[in-house]
């Protein structure tokens, strides 16, 4: 589980559907990518992250990569 972006996301009182919009994805993947049941390609973590106000390369630090997953849109 991604719990900092999850934080991040209802911080600004936005639901998982509103941000995959905002980010041109489903809103499936976002549950994946939220959940940490996928890691997004650096094109849909830069669209993440621009929605949410965050540095995109957040979704690379170290211990933030899933276990099993691959990845999402």
């Amino acid at each position: 589980m991604r719990e900092w972006l999850r934080d991040i996301r209802k911080a600004r009182g936005l639901t998982e559907a509103a941000v995959a919009a905002a980010a041109g994805i489903t809103q499936v993947a976002y549950h994946w990518i939220e959940s940490g049941e996928r890691t997004p390609r650096p094109e849909t973590a830069k669209k993440i992250a621009a929605v949410l106000g965050f540095p995109w390369t957040r979704f690379y630090e170290d211990g933030e990569t899933e276990e099993g997953g691959g990845t999402a849109e």
